[in-house]
């Protein structure tokens, strides 16, 4: 897990993995969305089907990235202990903010 959230911490490789959640693309494609040169995006991309987040396919002589989402599904579960836990504080302060809401109404 530690491994992942390392390749996915850097914010051009989230913005590529957030451009693939769209559907595939080249190479090309995924350059243009990122202030770097070519070859630092195909070195994003390297890390990215290393950790398993991308796989790529040949189309001609085109290379297709791929979003594979299993190992975000696994993050996911991880994460949702977490999320329930912000959930119940969220709702214990929501109910806690209309309280005093009511109570500055009422005096």
């Amino acid at each position: 897990m530690e491994a992942l959230l390392d390749v996915i911490a850097d914010p051009q490789r989230r913005t590529l993995l957030d451009a693939l959640s769209n559907g595939p693309a080249t190479v090309t494609e995924l350059a243009g969305l990122v202030p770097i040169a070519r070859p630092g995006v195909s070195r994003h991309l390297r890390i990215l089907r290393e950790a398993g987040l991308v796989e790529v396919h040949a189309d001609a002589q085109r290379r297709v990235y791929e979003l594979r989402s299993e190992p975000l599904i696994e993050l996911d579960e991880w994460l949702a202990p977490y999320r329930a836990l912000w959930g119940q504080r969220l709702d214990a302060l929501h109910t806690e903010v209309s309280r005093g809401k009511k109570t500055r109404s009422d005096g």
